[in-house]
């Protein structure tokens, strides 16, 4: 079984839950925990998954909406 990885950095809590919104509707189960390196969120999803989160989210979302990508 794979570990989680993590996707996607949210600058606040509602940007993380709106990403893991997306990744549901997508199929992909995601998990977010706090940064513990600054004040942002991290999305995390099953290895296995990564490649399609990464996809769902380039297409569910403008290209300005996310902070940063690991």
């Amino acid at each position: 079984m794979s570990g989680l990885v993590q996707v996607t950095t949210a600058g606040d809590i509602a940007e993380a839950e709106e990403v893991q919104e997306i990744l549901r509707t997508a199929g992909i189960e995601a998990t977010i925990e706090a940064s513990e390196e600054d004040d942002a969120w991290v999305v995390l999803v099953p290895e296995a998954e990564l490649e399609a989160a990464q996809e769902a989210i380039e297409a569910l979302t403008e290209p300005d909406d996310l902070t940063a990508e690991p």
